[in-house]
């Protein structure tokens, strides 16, 4: 399948050379396609971060896409790099966890691990695999290549281990995910919520207890709350979601990635 969408997804920063260097070689390869950046602010070297923008965003876009990602603090090992298909979509990146929480969603439809020469650039550094092999491989891949001439066929991509919430009189999960306003997002579904009968919406008002504080006030956006006040909710992408509206929960309650959560039940009503 030819593409004409290329997309980059990095640690890099905007202020080095990493990123314009990838984008001249990907260019020389395959002058025809455009290149569309995601990120450039991942967190340097933060596997899990990258692996949950990846979930956040990519799904949302057309299957002739290809997705470049380097967030790679094992570039020069032993580690792989991939091409793979998950679900309907292309990516081309290490094969170090960032792929985790796609192939919870979707499932593996094929992988190759991107060892053939004619696919990468001439001189390979030990430092810069984004430009001197999954650059390239993303323009030959864009050009129409036959991506099982990448290399050998891989089916056990590496998957980070995912926290699970525990169930019970209570659910106990953590956060996973700090997002740019301070926003807390938990493991705990929507979906786990509704099966334990915490449901807001049913007038059995779920408690969230996080780092010491008890918070019962539920809404279904942030402007049906006053500014300053921690609230919970149901994120955009389904999870439960500590906030503090037009402010920062993560920096009020002194919690982030980890923090644990708790979640248990009021018997009365909450005006939601």
């Amino acid at each position: 399948m030819h593409s004409d969408l290329i997309t980059l997804t990095t640690d890099f920063g905007t202020a080095s050379p990493y990123v314009a260097a990838m984008k001249g070689v990907i260019l020389s390869i395959a002058p025809h396609v455009r290149i569309l950046d995601l990120s450039h602010d991942i967190p340097a070297q933060d596997i899990w971060h990258g692996a949950f923008f990846l979930a956040g965003c990519v799904p949302y876009f057309p299957p002739e896409a290809v997705h470049v990602v380097v967030v790679d603090p094992g570039v020069g090992t032993e580690r792989r790099l991939l091409y793979t298909e998950i679900g309907p979509h292309r990516l081309i990146l290490p094969d170090n966890g960032l792929a985790t929480l796609l192939l919870r969603r979707f499932p593996l439809r094929r992988a190759f691990q991107i060892l053939e020469p004619r696919y990468r650039l001439p001189v390979v550094s030990n430092t810069f695999h984004g430009r001197d092999i999954l650059g390239p491989a993303a323009a030959h891949v864009a050009l129409g290549i036959e991506p099982a001439h990448l290399g050998p066929q891989v089916h056990d991509p590496y998957r980070l281990p995912v926290p699970e919430p525990q169930v019970g009189e209570t659910i106990r999960g953590k956060v996973i995910f700090v997002d740019g306003f301070g926003n807390l997002i938990t493991n705990i579904e929507q979906s786990l919520l509704e099966q334990a009968g915490m449901d807001p919406k049913a007038g059995r008002v779920p408690v969230v207890l996080i780092a010491a504080r008890r918070i019962a006030r539920w809404v279904r956006t942030y402007g049906e709350a006053k500014p300053g006040e921690l609230v919970a909710l149901i994120s955009s992408s389904g999870y439960l979601e500590i906030a503090e509206v037009q402010g920062s929960a993560a920096r009020t309650l002194s919690a982030g990635r980890g923090t644990p959560v708790e979640v248990s039940l009021e018997n009365r009503t909450n005006g939601i």
